[in-house]
């Protein structure tokens, strides 16, 4: 394919004026990204991944950026030997597990993710949601062992490094009362921060195009959907399986304050700058209502 990729200088115009609205529309505005970690396995994924978000804050918004790890976490596991049981879809936590999610999380995936996005720039911070305390969370299940349920948000510390155009990657790690790391759904993790920051979007990275209206169907894809009509096809069936939490969590974004959620297909080059500067857009958009 030749350097210009097919398209005639006339495209490239029209996608710029195209895109410019929203350009205008979202700046200052605060976008959560959820990745997940079969997105991080991808480094030719994970690179455009970085040039969005920084596209992003060159062009005035302010990307915060959540991690999960699961598949990197259940790898060295597995190379220790140590058993994974899953409940819900939840790993089950023991302390040595514990431990290996947070070396995994903090120092492995998240270092990578900053890592390519700082190819661009010293512009990627690391963290953890027990940094300043960001993500408070309690035990609410036992039988998972140290997995957490977020309690409160304290979005200080994201609002100062967001104040310096800085691009914080923050590991869905929290920290209950007495100071104890737990484990927490990373999906969970982006709809709180999205919240407490009264995100214009929360937007989660998933390897599915969207919400279908048939699972078996790659073109029933629905573009936008209600809080209440989402709550309604949970509590029928019609959402079931591996969308349930994900769909949850876009639910309780919005519900916390977040403007919008969306459901993205992460393996598509640069779909950030599609959903976001794009009339058609290109997964599924979450709000309130359909106005």
């Amino acid at each position: 394919m030749s350097p210009d990729r097919g398209y005639s200088p006339e495209q490239r115009a029209d996608a710029l004026i195209e895109a410019l609205p929203y350009l205008q529309r979202f700046r200052g505005a605060i976008v959560v990204v959820k990745l997940g970690g079969n997105a991080i396995v991808d480094d030719e994924v994970l690179r455009t991944f970085a040039e969005d978000i920084v596209m992003l804050r060159s062009v005035g918004l302010k990307p915060v950026v959540v991690h999960g790890g699961g598949p990197q976490i259940g790898e060295l596991l597995a190379k220790l030997g140590k058993h994974t049981e899953f409940r819900d879809g939840l790993r089950v936590t023991d302390e040595e597990t514990l431990d290996v999610a947070r070396m995994v999380l903090v120092g492995k995936v998240g270092r990578k993710i900053v890592g390519h996005i700082n190819r661009h720039g010293a512009y990627a911070v690391g963290m953890s949601g027990e940094d300043g305390r960001l993500v408070e969370a309690r035990i609410e299940r036992p039988e998972l062992g140290f997995v957490g349920e977020v309690q409160a948000v304290n979005p200080g510390i994201l609002e100062r490094l967001l104040a310096e155009d800085l691009i914080p990657v923050v590991s869905s790690i929290g920290i209950d009362a007495s100071g104890q790391a737990l484990n927490i759904n990373a999906d969970t993790v982006a709809g709180a921060l999205g919240g407490a920051l009264k995100a214009e979007k929360v937007v989660y990275l998933t390897d599915v195009p969207g919400l279908l209206a048939d699972v078996d169907l790659p073109d029933s894809l629905i573009a936008k959907a209600s809080l209440d009509e989402l709550r309604s096809a949970i509590a029928s069936g019609r959402i079931k399986g591996g969308m349930v939490p994900k769909v949850g969590s876009c639910i309780k974004a919005v519900e916390a304050g977040a403007t919008s959620a969306h459901l993205l297909d992460g393996r598509v080059p640069h779909v950030l700058l599609l959903e976001l500067f794009t009339d058609a857009g290109i997964g599924t958009m979450v709000t309130q209502d359909r106005s």
